[in-house]
Protein backbone atom coordinates (compact mmCIF):
# COMPACT_ATOMS: atom_id res chain seq x y z
CA UNK A 1 0.00 0.00 0.00
CA UNK A 2 0.81 3.76 -0.51
CA UNK A 3 1.88 5.94 2.40
CA UNK A 4 -1.12 8.03 3.03
CA UNK A 5 1.01 10.72 2.96
CA UNK A 6 2.76 9.90 -0.33
CA UNK A 7 1.63 10.74 -4.00
CA UNK A 8 0.25 7.96 -6.11
CA UNK A 9 2.35 8.36 -9.32
CA UNK A 10 5.75 8.46 -8.60
CA UNK A 11 5.99 11.33 -11.26
CA UNK A 12 3.76 13.66 -8.91
CA UNK A 13 6.13 12.55 -6.08
CA UNK A 14 8.91 13.64 -7.84
CA UNK A 15 7.62 17.19 -9.16
CA UNK A 16 6.43 17.87 -5.64
CA UNK A 17 9.78 16.97 -4.48
CA UNK A 18 11.72 19.16 -6.78
CA UNK A 19 9.30 22.03 -6.14
CA UNK A 20 9.86 21.81 -2.36
CA UNK A 21 13.74 21.85 -2.77
CA UNK A 22 12.99 25.36 -5.06
CA UNK A 23 10.85 26.69 -2.61
CA UNK A 24 12.60 25.85 0.25
CA UNK A 25 14.75 28.78 -0.30
CA UNK A 26 14.56 32.18 2.10
CA UNK A 27 11.50 33.90 1.84
CA UNK A 28 12.27 36.71 -0.82
CA UNK A 29 15.08 34.63 -2.36
CA UNK A 30 14.81 34.40 -6.66
CA UNK A 31 15.50 30.75 -7.28
CA UNK A 32 16.60 31.86 -10.89
CA UNK A 33 19.06 34.41 -9.59
CA UNK A 34 20.21 31.60 -6.94
CA UNK A 35 20.84 28.97 -9.61
CA UNK A 36 23.11 31.77 -11.82
CA UNK A 37 25.36 32.68 -9.27
CA UNK A 38 26.06 29.01 -8.03
CA UNK A 39 26.94 27.97 -11.44
CA UNK A 40 28.64 31.33 -12.90
CA UNK A 41 31.05 31.35 -9.57
CA UNK A 42 31.72 27.57 -10.29
CA UNK A 43 32.11 27.83 -14.56
CA UNK A 44 34.54 30.47 -13.83
CA UNK A 45 36.64 29.08 -11.01
CA UNK A 46 36.45 25.39 -12.11
CA UNK A 47 35.20 25.41 -8.13
CA UNK A 48 38.43 25.77 -7.13
CA UNK A 49 39.17 28.58 -4.40
CA UNK A 50 39.65 31.85 -5.11
CA UNK A 51 41.80 34.04 -3.28
CA UNK A 52 42.26 38.23 -3.08
CA UNK A 53 43.85 39.88 -6.03
CA UNK A 54 47.81 41.08 -5.52
CA UNK A 55 48.16 43.95 -3.70
CA UNK A 56 50.94 45.07 -5.87
CA UNK A 57 48.57 45.01 -9.18
CA UNK A 58 45.78 46.96 -7.00
CA UNK A 59 49.10 49.84 -6.40
CA UNK A 60 49.97 49.90 -9.95
CA UNK A 61 46.68 49.90 -11.26
CA UNK A 62 45.90 52.92 -9.41
CA UNK A 63 48.89 55.12 -11.00
CA UNK A 64 47.75 53.85 -14.31
CA UNK A 65 44.06 54.75 -13.76
CA UNK A 66 45.22 58.19 -13.08
CA UNK A 67 47.31 58.68 -16.41
CA UNK A 68 44.49 56.72 -18.63
CA UNK A 69 41.83 59.38 -17.06
CA UNK A 70 43.28 62.33 -18.02
CA UNK A 71 44.43 61.22 -21.73
CA UNK A 72 40.62 59.68 -22.06
CA UNK A 73 39.19 62.87 -21.07
CA UNK A 74 41.49 65.08 -23.46
CA UNK A 75 40.66 62.46 -26.39
CA UNK A 76 37.08 62.24 -25.86
CA UNK A 77 35.57 65.51 -24.21
CA UNK A 78 33.15 63.15 -22.34
CA UNK A 79 33.02 63.38 -17.85
CA UNK A 80 34.88 59.91 -17.48
CA UNK A 81 33.49 59.45 -13.93
CA UNK A 82 29.61 60.08 -15.25
CA UNK A 83 30.13 63.53 -13.91
CA UNK A 84 29.94 64.69 -9.76
CA UNK A 85 33.45 65.26 -9.92
CA UNK A 86 34.28 61.89 -8.05
CA UNK A 87 37.41 60.24 -9.94
CA UNK A 88 37.23 56.57 -11.17
CA UNK A 89 39.18 53.83 -9.18
CA UNK A 90 40.02 50.28 -10.62
CA UNK A 91 39.55 47.50 -8.49
CA UNK A 92 41.45 44.29 -9.44
CA UNK A 93 38.69 41.17 -8.99
CA UNK A 94 39.66 37.00 -9.79
CA UNK A 95 37.15 35.24 -12.12
CA UNK A 96 34.82 34.27 -9.65
CA UNK A 97 34.24 37.74 -8.06
CA UNK A 98 33.82 39.09 -11.86
CA UNK A 99 31.33 36.68 -12.41
CA UNK A 100 28.75 37.53 -9.91
CA UNK A 101 28.98 41.22 -9.86
CA UNK A 102 28.30 40.67 -13.57
CA UNK A 103 25.49 38.80 -13.18
CA UNK A 104 24.73 41.04 -10.20
CA UNK A 105 24.67 44.19 -13.27
CA UNK A 106 22.76 41.62 -15.41
CA UNK A 107 20.15 41.37 -12.76
CA UNK A 108 17.48 43.96 -13.14
CA UNK A 109 17.73 43.01 -17.22
CA UNK A 110 17.10 39.17 -16.16
CA UNK A 111 14.59 39.94 -13.85
CA UNK A 112 12.35 41.81 -16.58
CA UNK A 113 13.02 38.98 -18.84
CA UNK A 114 11.84 36.43 -16.26
CA UNK A 115 8.56 38.61 -15.60
CA UNK A 116 8.35 38.38 -19.59
CA UNK A 117 8.47 34.70 -19.37
CA UNK A 118 6.22 33.83 -16.04
CA UNK A 119 4.06 36.08 -18.15
CA UNK A 120 3.96 34.46 -20.89
CA UNK A 121 3.78 31.01 -19.48
CA UNK A 122 0.78 32.23 -17.12
CA UNK A 123 -1.30 33.35 -20.91
CA UNK A 124 -0.64 29.64 -21.96
CA UNK A 125 -1.07 27.66 -19.21
CA UNK A 126 2.53 27.48 -17.71
CA UNK A 127 3.62 24.48 -20.74
CA UNK A 128 3.69 27.18 -23.47
CA UNK A 129 0.52 26.28 -24.84
CA UNK A 130 0.72 22.41 -24.29
CA UNK A 131 -1.73 20.35 -22.38
CA UNK A 132 -1.38 16.65 -20.92
CA UNK A 133 -3.24 15.26 -23.81
CA UNK A 134 -0.31 16.92 -25.97
CA UNK A 135 2.40 15.39 -23.77
CA UNK A 136 0.62 12.21 -23.79
CA UNK A 137 0.02 11.96 -20.51
CA UNK A 138 -3.73 12.10 -20.61
CA UNK A 139 -4.01 8.28 -21.35
CA UNK A 140 -1.60 7.30 -18.54
CA UNK A 141 -4.16 8.07 -15.92
CA UNK A 142 -1.42 10.83 -14.49
CA UNK A 143 -4.23 13.19 -13.51
CA UNK A 144 -5.97 16.03 -15.45
CA UNK A 145 -5.28 19.72 -16.32
CA UNK A 146 -7.15 20.75 -13.67
CA UNK A 147 -5.74 19.32 -10.36
CA UNK A 148 -3.24 16.77 -9.25
CA UNK A 149 0.02 15.87 -11.67
CA UNK A 150 -1.58 18.73 -14.28
CA UNK A 151 -1.72 21.44 -12.07
CA UNK A 152 1.97 20.21 -10.56
CA UNK A 153 3.65 20.14 -14.28
CA UNK A 154 1.99 23.53 -14.50
CA UNK A 155 3.73 24.83 -11.40
CA UNK A 156 6.88 23.04 -12.18
CA UNK A 157 7.19 24.47 -15.71
CA UNK A 158 6.16 28.01 -14.38
CA UNK A 159 9.06 28.03 -11.33
CA UNK A 160 11.76 25.90 -13.48
CA UNK A 161 11.58 28.17 -16.63
CA UNK A 162 13.09 31.12 -14.77
CA UNK A 163 15.59 28.85 -13.54
CA UNK A 164 16.61 27.36 -16.59
CA UNK A 165 17.06 31.12 -17.60
CA UNK A 166 18.92 32.67 -14.96
CA UNK A 167 21.55 29.35 -15.42
CA UNK A 168 22.05 30.40 -19.11
CA UNK A 169 22.87 33.57 -17.94
CA UNK A 170 25.04 32.16 -15.33
CA UNK A 171 26.43 30.03 -17.55
CA UNK A 172 27.40 32.84 -19.88
CA UNK A 173 28.82 35.27 -17.23
CA UNK A 174 31.37 32.22 -16.08
CA UNK A 175 32.58 31.75 -19.08
CA UNK A 176 33.05 35.42 -19.70
CA UNK A 177 34.90 35.84 -16.44
CA UNK A 178 37.29 33.63 -17.91
CA UNK A 179 38.34 35.61 -20.69
CA UNK A 180 36.76 38.97 -20.50
CA UNK A 181 39.73 41.67 -19.20
CA UNK A 182 37.24 43.84 -17.30
CA UNK A 183 33.32 44.38 -16.74
CA UNK A 184 32.56 45.66 -20.21
CA UNK A 185 33.35 42.89 -22.34
CA UNK A 186 29.57 42.72 -23.20
CA UNK A 187 28.80 46.52 -23.52
CA UNK A 188 25.67 47.13 -21.84
CA UNK A 189 25.08 49.44 -19.27
CA UNK A 190 26.04 48.29 -15.40
CA UNK A 191 24.56 50.58 -12.72
CA UNK A 192 26.05 53.40 -11.33
CA UNK A 193 29.52 53.59 -9.89
CA UNK A 194 32.70 55.30 -10.02
CA UNK A 195 34.21 51.73 -9.30
CA UNK A 196 35.67 49.46 -12.76
CA UNK A 197 36.56 45.96 -12.38
CA UNK A 198 39.70 44.75 -14.31
CA UNK A 199 40.59 41.02 -13.74
CA UNK A 200 44.54 40.74 -13.52
CA UNK A 201 44.98 36.93 -14.77
CA UNK A 202 43.19 37.81 -17.95
CA UNK A 203 45.37 40.39 -18.83
CA UNK A 204 48.01 38.47 -18.31
CA UNK A 205 47.42 36.11 -20.51
CA UNK A 206 46.16 38.10 -23.05
CA UNK A 207 49.40 39.95 -22.84
CA UNK A 208 51.49 36.53 -22.93
CA UNK A 209 49.33 35.06 -25.59
CA UNK A 210 50.77 37.79 -28.17
CA UNK A 211 53.96 38.91 -26.59
CA UNK A 212 52.44 42.32 -25.53
CA UNK A 213 54.26 44.48 -22.28
CA UNK A 214 52.24 43.87 -19.60
CA UNK A 215 52.46 47.25 -18.09
CA UNK A 216 51.11 48.63 -22.11
CA UNK A 217 48.56 46.11 -21.52
CA UNK A 218 47.29 46.89 -18.64
CA UNK A 219 46.96 50.50 -19.70
CA UNK A 220 45.37 49.69 -23.00
CA UNK A 221 42.65 47.67 -20.48
CA UNK A 222 41.82 50.78 -18.35
CA UNK A 223 41.87 53.12 -21.35
CA UNK A 224 39.16 50.85 -23.17
CA UNK A 225 37.37 50.38 -20.18
CA UNK A 226 37.06 54.29 -18.91
CA UNK A 227 36.27 55.29 -22.70
CA UNK A 228 33.21 52.74 -23.02
CA UNK A 229 32.03 53.79 -19.51
CA UNK A 230 32.47 57.34 -20.23
CA UNK A 231 29.91 56.66 -23.30
CA UNK A 232 27.43 54.64 -21.39
CA UNK A 233 27.20 56.64 -18.44
CA UNK A 234 25.85 59.38 -20.36
CA UNK A 235 22.31 59.82 -19.51
CA UNK A 236 20.60 59.28 -22.86
CA UNK A 237 23.13 56.69 -23.82
CA UNK A 238 22.54 54.44 -21.17
CA UNK A 239 18.49 54.61 -21.41
CA UNK A 240 18.50 54.27 -24.78
CA UNK A 241 20.30 51.00 -24.93
CA UNK A 242 18.54 49.85 -21.75
CA UNK A 243 15.59 50.82 -23.83
CA UNK A 244 16.47 48.94 -26.55
CA UNK A 245 17.38 46.08 -24.12
CA UNK A 246 14.17 45.64 -22.33
CA UNK A 247 12.57 45.96 -25.51
CA UNK A 248 14.05 43.20 -27.26
CA UNK A 249 14.39 40.34 -24.49
CA UNK A 250 10.80 41.16 -23.64
CA UNK A 251 10.00 40.95 -27.69
CA UNK A 252 12.44 37.47 -27.50
CA UNK A 253 10.44 36.31 -24.75
CA UNK A 254 7.09 36.39 -26.08
CA UNK A 255 8.23 34.80 -29.54
CA UNK A 256 9.52 31.86 -28.10
CA UNK A 257 6.25 31.34 -25.99
CA UNK A 258 4.51 31.79 -29.13
CA UNK A 259 6.70 29.33 -31.09
CA UNK A 260 5.94 27.01 -28.16
CA UNK A 261 2.07 27.40 -28.80
CA UNK A 262 2.50 26.79 -32.26
CA UNK A 263 4.28 23.76 -31.83
CA UNK A 264 2.40 22.87 -29.84
CA UNK A 265 -1.02 23.00 -32.07
CA UNK A 266 0.59 21.10 -34.41
CA UNK A 267 1.39 17.71 -31.94
CA UNK A 268 -1.61 15.78 -33.59
CA UNK A 269 -0.53 16.32 -37.16
CA UNK A 270 2.91 14.54 -37.47
CA UNK A 271 3.85 15.72 -40.76
CA UNK A 272 2.80 19.28 -40.25
CA UNK A 273 5.11 19.16 -37.32
CA UNK A 274 8.07 17.34 -39.54
CA UNK A 275 7.31 20.16 -42.05
CA UNK A 276 7.29 22.68 -39.77
CA UNK A 277 10.61 21.79 -37.61
CA UNK A 278 12.20 21.22 -41.13
CA UNK A 279 12.04 25.02 -42.52
CA UNK A 280 14.04 27.03 -40.37
CA UNK A 281 13.70 29.73 -41.79
CA UNK A 282 9.85 29.86 -41.57
CA UNK A 283 10.42 29.29 -37.70
CA UNK A 284 13.22 32.32 -37.34
CA UNK A 285 10.74 34.04 -39.70
CA UNK A 286 8.25 33.98 -36.75
CA UNK A 287 10.72 34.43 -34.11
CA UNK A 288 11.86 37.69 -35.38
CA UNK A 289 8.54 39.65 -36.06
CA UNK A 290 9.19 43.07 -37.90
CA UNK A 291 9.19 44.98 -34.48
CA UNK A 292 11.70 42.56 -33.23
CA UNK A 293 13.88 42.85 -36.28
CA UNK A 294 13.82 46.94 -35.83
CA UNK A 295 15.14 46.96 -32.22
CA UNK A 296 17.45 44.34 -32.83
CA UNK A 297 19.14 46.37 -35.91
CA UNK A 298 18.85 49.50 -33.59
CA UNK A 299 20.71 48.21 -30.81
CA UNK A 300 23.15 46.14 -32.91
CA UNK A 301 24.04 49.68 -34.81
CA UNK A 302 24.24 52.18 -31.74
CA UNK A 303 26.74 48.98 -29.91
CA UNK A 304 28.67 48.73 -32.90
CA UNK A 305 29.54 52.58 -33.30
CA UNK A 306 30.08 52.56 -29.73
CA UNK A 307 32.65 49.86 -29.72
CA UNK A 308 34.18 51.07 -33.24
CA UNK A 309 34.64 54.81 -31.10
CA UNK A 310 36.04 53.11 -27.98
CA UNK A 311 38.71 51.38 -30.15
CA UNK A 312 40.08 54.52 -31.84
CA UNK A 313 40.09 56.47 -28.64
CA UNK A 314 41.71 53.69 -27.53
CA UNK A 315 43.94 53.54 -30.33
CA UNK A 316 44.85 57.34 -30.32
CA UNK A 317 45.63 57.12 -26.42
CA UNK A 318 48.22 53.93 -26.61
CA UNK A 319 49.89 55.78 -30.26
CA UNK A 320 50.68 58.60 -27.32
CA UNK A 321 51.37 56.71 -24.43
CA UNK A 322 53.05 53.48 -25.25
CA UNK A 323 55.96 51.87 -27.28
CA UNK A 324 54.24 48.73 -29.10
CA UNK A 325 50.22 50.33 -29.97
CA UNK A 326 50.77 48.73 -33.53
CA UNK A 327 51.04 45.42 -31.60
CA UNK A 328 48.37 46.40 -29.24
CA UNK A 329 46.26 47.41 -31.97
CA UNK A 330 46.42 44.13 -34.01
CA UNK A 331 46.33 41.78 -31.10
CA UNK A 332 43.23 43.15 -30.07
CA UNK A 333 41.46 43.09 -33.17
CA UNK A 334 42.24 39.66 -33.87
CA UNK A 335 41.57 38.40 -30.03
CA UNK A 336 37.97 40.07 -30.73
CA UNK A 337 37.35 38.47 -34.10
CA UNK A 338 38.87 34.98 -33.68
CA UNK A 339 39.00 33.94 -30.26
CA UNK A 340 35.81 35.98 -28.59
CA UNK A 341 33.64 33.15 -28.22
CA UNK A 342 32.74 34.04 -24.66
CA UNK A 343 31.85 37.38 -25.43
CA UNK A 344 29.64 36.73 -28.42
CA UNK A 345 28.14 33.90 -26.53
CA UNK A 346 26.73 36.16 -23.64
CA UNK A 347 26.43 39.15 -25.81
CA UNK A 348 23.96 37.27 -27.81
CA UNK A 349 21.94 36.77 -24.76
CA UNK A 350 20.71 40.56 -24.96
CA UNK A 351 20.36 40.38 -28.47
CA UNK A 352 23.71 41.70 -29.69
CA UNK A 353 26.27 40.91 -32.08
CA UNK A 354 29.89 41.47 -31.40
CA UNK A 355 31.53 39.02 -34.43
CA UNK A 356 33.93 39.76 -36.65
CA UNK A 357 31.19 41.38 -39.73
CA UNK A 358 30.21 44.60 -36.75
CA UNK A 359 33.89 45.06 -35.99
CA UNK A 360 34.87 45.87 -39.43
CA UNK A 361 31.62 47.44 -40.08
CA UNK A 362 32.04 49.71 -37.20
CA UNK A 363 35.68 50.41 -37.90
CA UNK A 364 34.34 51.59 -41.26
CA UNK A 365 31.71 54.05 -39.79
CA UNK A 366 34.69 55.60 -37.88
CA UNK A 367 36.64 55.55 -40.44
CA UNK A 368 34.02 57.70 -42.65
CA UNK A 369 33.22 60.24 -40.55
CA UNK A 370 36.70 61.07 -39.83
CA UNK A 371 37.35 61.57 -43.20
CA UNK A 372 35.00 63.72 -43.56
CA UNK A 373 34.67 65.37 -39.99
CA UNK A 374 37.51 64.84 -38.29
CA UNK A 375 37.75 63.88 -34.76
CA UNK A 376 35.20 66.72 -33.95
CA UNK A 377 32.93 65.62 -35.88
CA UNK A 378 33.18 62.02 -34.46
CA UNK A 379 33.08 63.47 -31.17
CA UNK A 380 29.25 64.67 -31.74
CA UNK A 381 28.14 60.70 -31.60
CA UNK A 382 27.25 61.14 -28.25
CA UNK A 383 26.53 64.91 -27.36
CA UNK A 384 22.80 63.84 -27.57
CA UNK A 385 19.76 61.74 -28.07
CA UNK A 386 19.59 63.13 -31.64
CA UNK A 387 22.63 62.24 -32.81
CA UNK A 388 23.14 58.06 -32.06
CA UNK A 389 23.03 56.66 -35.45
CA UNK A 390 20.24 54.71 -36.90
CA UNK A 391 21.06 51.45 -38.86
CA UNK A 392 21.51 52.78 -42.40
CA UNK A 393 23.79 55.67 -40.98
CA UNK A 394 26.44 52.95 -39.82
CA UNK A 395 26.49 51.67 -43.35
CA UNK A 396 26.77 55.07 -44.76
CA UNK A 397 28.11 57.92 -41.99
CA UNK A 398 27.50 60.92 -45.03
CA UNK A 399 24.03 60.41 -44.28
CA UNK A 400 24.18 60.68 -40.50
CA UNK A 401 26.33 63.83 -40.81
CA UNK A 402 24.27 65.75 -43.23
CA UNK A 403 21.19 64.40 -40.47
CA UNK A 404 23.22 65.39 -37.07
CA UNK A 405 24.81 68.69 -38.67
CA UNK A 406 21.01 69.64 -39.44
CA UNK A 407 19.66 68.94 -35.74
CA UNK A 408 22.30 70.65 -34.60
CA UNK A 409 21.76 73.74 -36.25
CA UNK A 410 17.83 73.46 -35.10
CA UNK A 411 18.78 73.42 -31.73
CA UNK A 412 21.10 73.04 -28.78
CA UNK A 413 22.17 69.72 -27.59
CA UNK A 414 22.34 67.84 -24.59
CA UNK A 415 25.04 69.66 -23.07
CA UNK A 416 23.63 73.05 -23.86
CA UNK A 417 26.03 73.87 -26.59
CA UNK A 418 25.04 74.71 -30.23
CA UNK A 419 26.06 72.70 -33.17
Amino acid sequence: MNDPGEPANPLQALLGDLLKVIGSAPGGSRPWLDAARALAQGVATDGSPEGNADPVERIKLEEIARVAELHVADATGLPVAGGGGQTVTFSAVGRGTMALRTLDAWAPLLTTMVASQEAAGSATGGLGGLGLGDLGLGDLGLGNEEEGLGALLGRFAATMGPVLLGMQFGSAAGHLARRGLGQYAVPVPWPPSHELLVVPDNIKVFADDWSLPHDETQLWVCVRELTTHAVLTRPHVGARLRELLETAVTDSISAQSGLAERLGGEMDDPEALQGLLGDPEALLADLLTPGQQRTSAQLVAVVTAMGAYVDHVTATVATTLTGSPGALIEAWYRYRVADAKGERAAAALFGLDLGREQVDRGAAFVRGVLERAGEEGLGRLWSSPSTLPTPAEVDAPGLWLERISLSLEAGPTEDGTGG
